[in-house]
Order: C-alpha cells, then sequence, then structure tokens
C-alpha cells in the first residue's frame, strides 16, 4: 500500500498526486487556501516519499492502479482528481482505467502529450546520472522549473523544492523516468471522459509546452483552462491562486469578493 495521508472532514474528497522528485509535503502552501468542503487525500507515488519501490520501471498505469488500491482501502467511491505533472501522467492513466470513479480530473501543471522523440532521449541520456550522480541531476533541473523572472523571490521556495528532490531515492527516480519515457497520447482521455476537466498551466513552465497543450484541448463544456504567470510549480510560486481556481471550477465557491 502507498503512504498516504487524509486531512480536512469535508464533503469531496480531492486526491492530490504530486510530481517526478516530490512528496505529499508539497501540498502544504495551497492546503491552507482550498476550502473546506473538500477532504483531502495525499498520496506519495512509488518510490517518493514514505512509499516503496514496486518494479523497475514505474509506469502511469502501475502507479495509477496503486492509487486505486488506496481508494478502495478507503472505501472512497468517486472521487476529484488532481495530480502535478508525473502526478498528471498517472491521473491520466488513472482516468482511461477507472472514469467511474472521478468526479474531475485536474491536470496541474502537466501535460497528456507523451514525450516527443528529443525529450525521450533526454530522460534516457539521464539514467546514468540519476543512479550515480543524483544530487547534481537535482540541483542541475529544479531551479529551471520555476519562473525565471522571479527567481530572487522565489529563492526560498527553489529551496524547499531542491530539499525534497534530494530527500527522494535516487532508484524511485529512476523507475519513475523510465516510466515517463513509455508514457502514450492521451488525448482520447479527455475527450471521452465525461467527469470535469479543469488545465492549471504555467506561462513559464519549462517542463511543458503550454501553449500546444492549450491550442490542442478538446472543445468540450466540461473542460475549463487557466494559465498563469508562473513556472511549473504552481503549488510553490501561486499557491492561493491555484487554490481558488479549484474551490471555484469544482466546488462553485467563488471567492467572496466576486460574489454579487
Amino acid at each position: 500500500m502507498l503512504n498516504f495521508e487524509r486531512t480536512g472532514n469535508g464533503k469531496e474528497t480531492l486526491v492530490l498526486l504530486h510530481g517526478f522528485m516530490e512528496n505529499i509535503s508539497i501540498w502544504s502552501d495551497m492546503e491552507r487556501h482550498l476550502s473546506k468542503d473538500f477532504s483531502l487525500l495525499k498520496i506519495d507515488l512509488p518510490g517518493h516519499g514514505q512509499s516503496e519501490i514496486l518494479a523497475e520501471v514505474h509506469t502511469m498505469e502501475l502507479m495509477a492502479e496503486e492509487v486505486k488500491k488506496v481508494l478502495d482501502d478507503q472505501h472512497l467511491v468517486k472521487v476529484h482528481l488532481l495530480g502535478h505533472s508525473m502526478g498528471g501522467y498517472t491521473s491520466l492513466a488513472f482516468a482511461e482505467k477507472y472514469p467511474d470513479s472521478l468526479k474531475s480530473l485536474t491536470l496541474f501543471f502537466s501535460t497528456y502529450f507523451p514525450d516527443d522523440e528529443e525529450k525521450k532521449q533526454q530522460r534516457i541520456k539521464s539514467y546514468r546520472i540519476i543512479k550515480d550522480a543524483f544530487a547534481h541531476y537535482a540541483r542541475a533541473g529544479v531551479p529551471n522549473l520555476f519562473n525565471p523572472n522571479e527567481r530572487d523571490i522565489l529563492e526560498g521556495k527553489i529551496e524547499i523544492a531542491l530539499e525534497t528532490a534530494l530527500s527522494t531515492n535516487n532508484s524511485g527516480a529512476l523507475a519513475c523516468v523510465k516510466g515517463m519515457v513509455e508514457r502514450t497520447d492521451k488525448k482520447h482521455v479527455l475527450e471521452n471522459l465525461e467527469a470535469k476537466i479543469l488545465v492549471l498551466a504555467g506561462k513559464h513552465d519549462n517542463a511543458v509546452k503550454t501553449d500546444m497543450m492549450i491550442k490542442h484541448l478538446p472543445d468540450r463544456t466540461n473542460i475549463k483552462s487557466y494559465i498563469l504567470d508562473c513556472g511549473h510549480n504552481g503549488h510553490w510560486e501561486k499557491p492561493g491562486i491555484c487554490a481558488e481556481i479549484i474551490n471555484t471550477e469544482l466546488l462553485h465557491n467563488l471567492p467572496k469578493k466576486l460574489v454579487l
């Protein structure tokens, strides 16, 4: 069973899946802004946080199956599911396998596109570095995931993100990188899922091709998208704004200043 933590007593369950080299601690800034109507279920994905490594390759489908086991253990039949980056890839795999378990799907600074060939080669070349020089890999990559125009004011958050990354088991990280390389196109999931779909993206996100992703979103009434002036880590860069969007779109809770 994956490590998880439940907080709150709200009527609606929001499941939070972190990204690569993260764990359940990343939600602390955003959690305080989320509506009390949510009960939160934060899960450590395989090989991250306190969850064990399960295989040599952590495919998104394998991780989705493990998430489903947690939901079943907690007797949760239908939930709101939000995934950051790799957590978003896992959420798409979950939506494909268990669509009837979802009230909503939120892609949080993530994408439904698979890696292009260039990105796949970058990941493959990183295998040895992750195995033999993981600290160097984390220190080189983490700062680039934040808005370059706000590096000065985000310095503290970058340090937290780096500490979180360095606490990750390098073998667990490697298993997930191998799984991300194998990802397939999941646009059909967005085209067919009946649940509400919410997309939050960053204007300065170096890990996601935001413009292309937004441009090719299916034109459906159940899909809403927002582009924020931040990088890849909205939970650290714009936690209050991200939470307000989630509250409004998933619960129809408008901020007080907007209520007429």
